[in-house]
């Protein structure tokens, strides 16, 4: 039996919800099937106030172990670092995280909120907003750079707005059956089960990418969406082309582009008008190349295939 503690910082609970639509596992077979004792969670606790700040209280104390500690939200710092304008059980919320990581045996961030600071930590962050252990690409975040659970391991960082519920699901279950073992994290601690593969891997507009043919709108059913709708999948780690959400669809299978919510960075270009769902290029060229691609070779390999592109290429293949 595992002890799962989970919490919520600076959040608009969209982790949560994704949570509770997971499928392979459920959240319901995380506690009958896979030994997962929810000690509370915001949504699911059936405690209040002085009843939850006393769960918590003995989990810090050493009273209940602590097996798992998962954290949803910024950790919230305003004003002046007291991080009083995020208070919980009559404290500030960063000093029970804190303790509660410093006793927990893992500590799993979900979400972009929680793993790099996500949309609130975007400049200016009124907030002074941070992720447990980064602040986008910057190390050390709320725990610091050298932070390490009881069992050794870092924050395991699962981003995403919202990160996908089976991505949260299979992870806690790996944690829970003793397997955390077999976890390789990547440089921003996500591990690469999930995150080594690009979100345009699986894409069904891949044929599209290659020949150059573009989306002109939201919604279409054939064109790539890189090319002039901000696309960020051939730069994204995620398998959100892998693993289906509600095992049917993507965004990008929807028609709607990428938006990169995975990587330190999002939201990208601080969500300033006319960047968000419009590529950014220079001479026509993308500012920011799909992953290994220079600059001169992308533009010899377009000129290429938009010439060789056959006539089926901009057909609607979809149609039944």
């Amino acid at each position: 039996m595992a002890n799962l503690l989970w919490l919520q910082g600076g959040a608009c609970s969209g982790n949560t919800m994704s949570f509770l639509n997971a499928e392979e596992p459920s959240a319901c077979d995380l506690v009958t099937d896979f030994g997962i004792n929810v000690l509370w969670q915001p949504s699911l606790g059936l405690e209040l106030g002085d009843q939850v700040k006393e769960i918590v209280e003995k989990c810090i104390s050493g009273e209940i172990k602590l097996d798992i500690f998962v954290f949803e939200g910024t950790v919230i710092n305003a004003p002046n670092g007291t991080g009083e304008w995020n208070r919980f059980c009559g404290r500030p919320m960063k000093d029970w995280v804190k303790e509660l990581c410093e006793v927990a045996d893992f500590v799993v961030a979900i979400g972009d909120c929680a793993t790099y600071g996500g949309i609130p930590a975007t400049a200016p962050n009124p907030s002074e907003s941070v992720g447990l252990q980064f602040l986008k690409r910057d190390k050390g975040g709320a725990l610091g750079e050298g932070f390490t659970a009881k069992s050794g391991l870092p924050v395991i960082n699962i981003p995403g707005c919202p990160a996908h519920p089976d991505w949260v699901t299979q992870i806690l279950v790996a944690v829970a059956t003793g397997r955390a073992g077999d976890l390789t994290l990547d440089e921003f601690h996500r591990p690469k089960t999930f995150f080594s593969s690009f979100t345009q891997t699986g894409c069904t507009r891949n044929m599209h990418f290659a020949y150059k043919v573009s989306t002109t709108a939201f919604g279409q059913r054939k064109g790539c969406l890189f090319y002039d709708l901000g696309c960020r999948g051939p730069m994204t780690h995620s398998p959100c082309n892998r693993i289906l959400w509600n095992r049917h669809s993507s965004k990008t299978r929807a028609g709607m582009p990428c938006l990169g919510c995975t990587e330190p960075e999002f939201p990208f270009f601080d969500l300033a008008p006319g960047t968000v769902f419009k590529t950014q290029t220079v001479m026509g060229v993308p500012k920011d190349m799909p992953e290994g691609v220079d600059k001169k070779g992308y533009i010899k390999l377009t000129a290429a295939a938009k010439g060789a592109a056959p006539a089926w290429a901009e057909e609607d293949i979809f149609v039944v």
